[in-house]
């Protein structure tokens, strides 16, 4: 019997895997709505009143995304005093959703990485993740890596889908 052969550990494929990058934390979505009349109206002095009398402390070490999920119409102002009451607590602070969060996480981490290391080897970038990974960051990741690596494919070892090939002789 022919002894069977695992070709994909054996293979000179390089995974990067975008999770392996995925920064541990709460993530929080702080809704501006919860402090708005009905969720559609500012009155100043109550939405003021409310941020004065909230648990801010509830955000300590958190990642936290600052958005509004009705179609108020809420003065720029607005997000920037949430910001500012978060701010002693929070470990970073976007102004969006926590997708957008996400995206922005992987923006910062991305350009901290030494890609050089993929230089002129096939690399397929992990698809599958047990962790939010934003779309985003598989393109940010698909950019970094263009420069350096031999080709670039995106899913598992076994059923890559190619997504490019050098054409330079090494």
């Amino acid at each position: 019997m022919d002894e069977i052969v695992n070709r994909v550990t054996s293979s000179v494929l390089e995974v990067f895997d975008l999770e392996d990058y995925y920064p541990k934390g709460i993530r929080t979505q702080i809704d501006i709505s919860q402090w708005l009349l009905e969720g559609f109206l500012l009155k100043e002095k109550d939405f003021r009143d409310a941020l004065k009398n909230h648990d801010w402390k509830q955000y300590q070490d958190h990642f936290v995304a600052i958005h509004c999920s009705t179609d108020a119409i809420i003065p720029a102002w607005a997000s920037v005093l949430v910001t500012i009451q978060v701010t002693p607590f929070a470990k970073k602070i976007i102004s969006g959703t926590i997708n957008d969060l996400e995206t922005a996480l992987y923006q910062e981490i991305l350009p901290t990485i030494d890609f050089s290391k993929y230089q002129n080897k096939p690399v397929i970038i992990k698809g599958c993740s047990k962790k939010p990974v934003p779309e985003s960051a598989y393109v940010l990741a698909a950019q970094n890596l263009f420069p350096f690596a031999k080709s670039i494919m995106y899913g598992e070892a076994c059923s890559a889908v190619p997504l490019y090939k050098s054409s330079k002789k090494v």
